[in-house]
């Protein structure tokens, strides 16, 4: 998926988590609605700046192949689904050097008035498209 595509989601109004969780919905067996659902809460880091939705976005989908459930085999899948998320989060931080989203976007979007700052100075239409995209490649290659 393109920087221009994902932009073009963004102004739909879907979230950074949404758009990474949807882009493999088919290749984990849920729908795009389901994944657009579940992710809903997750972007602009849980809507406090946290977590950066486009790695929470990640994790579902890491959680969503390698995700540990069965009791024969929970612990060696887990110890899978750790490895994952592990190498996620580390080529997503070589690039960001963070997976919080504040510092990373420079704003606190849980705050009305930088949220509107981060908004009207293009920063969020700018920036997160390339954060979303970096999270996508690095899911292609690792799940």
């Amino acid at each position: 998926m393109t920087e221009e595509r994902i932009r073009e989601e963004f102004i739909k109004g879907y979230d950074c988590s949404q758009v990474v969780l949807r882009t493999f919905a088919k290749e984990l067996g849920i729908t795009e609605a389901q994944a657009n659902k579940v992710s809903a809460c997750f972007g602009g880091g849980m809507l406090m700046g946290e977590v950066c939705g486009a790695v929470t976005g990640a994790l579902m989908a890491i959680g969503l192949k390698y995700g540990h459930s069965d009791p024969a085999e929970l612990m060696e899948q887990k110890e899978i689904m750790m490895a994952k998320s592990a190498q996620f989060r580390e080529r997503f931080q070589e690039k960001y050097q963070t997976v919080i989203c504040r510092p990373m976007l420079g704003y606190d979007v849980s705050e009305p008035e930088e949220l509107k700052a981060a908004l009207d100075s293009g920063r969020m239409l700018d920036f997160c498209p390339k954060a979303v995209k970096d999270a996508i490649d690095i899911l292609e290659e690792i799940l």
